[in-house]
């Protein structure tokens, strides 16, 4: 079976010559549809760089990357934005929210760009907020949300379209503890309903509850192993 996700020899440099940084040095890896995987590195490993290429935000100056069987290395920025709207769901660390929308506004933007009527927005946006336990806040902006509260709008937001990958960048990192069990519990749901969910970490408690990580580190994936 063909997987999800299949990176192969895959290089980002930046500043090439004399004093270049190698963000992805070679990298090389495939992920199946339904996995639950955490990117694990520390700060300047190149995870970020990973998730952006992943995420079809940025392109590989070299290398291989087919996203469910098509080959996304090489498109162009429309094509690009394309796939991210009807592919995948982006869960970031600061939020991402507008803060003069409130919680519909902000879950409903992203399907603005699918062309959904107003009707069917609201009605997509209102079930996503459900799902996330939100739906006495529907109408709170930002400001008036805790910051569990927000990333739960953002966790709506993503899963809104349904699309198959689920892609989350320390979604966690700026949360407190019982805010980070709501939300880790969240994307596990979202692994059961057959979601692809990917997450970009690095923390180790993080990690431990997903099926499989891949560690990275200069830019190499050091190591790929499965969770007991």
């Amino acid at each position: 079976m063909e997987p999800l996700i299949r990176v192969k020899n895959m290089y980002k440099i930046y500043n090439p010559g004399e004093n270049e940084v190698r963000a992805l040095d070679d990298v090389s890896l495939e992920i199946n549809q339904g996995e639950f995987i955490a990117i694990v590195g520390h700060s300047g490993s190149g995870k970020s760089t990973f998730m952006n290429m992943l995420g079809c935000l940025d392109t590989p100056d070299s290398g291989e990357y087919f996203l469910d069987g098509k080959d996304v290395a090489n498109l162009s920025d429309n094509e690009l934005s394309d796939i991210r709207n009807h592919k995948i769901g982006f869960i970031f660390q600061g939020f991402n929210l507008i803060p003069n929308l409130d919680a519909l506004g902000n879950v409903e933007l992203p399907l603005i760009y699918r062309g959904l009527g107003k009707q069917q927005r609201k009605e997509i946006a209102g079930e996503a907020l459900s799902k996330v336990g939100l739906e006495n806040r529907m109408d709170h902006r930002p400001n008036q949300l805790s910051g569990g509260q927000q990333q739960r709008v953002a966790v709506a937001r993503a899963i809104a379209a349904q699309p198959p990958i689920i892609l989350a960048d320390e979604p966690t990192g700026n949360l407190d503890s019982k805010s980070t069990i709501e939300i880790m519990n969240i994307l596990k749901d979202l692994h059961k309903s057959g979601r692809t969910v990917i997450i970009i970490t690095h923390d180790d408690e993080i990690a431990n509850q997903v099926d499989r990580v891949v560690r990275i580190m200069d830019g190499k994936i050091v190591s790929d192993s499965v969770n007991p």
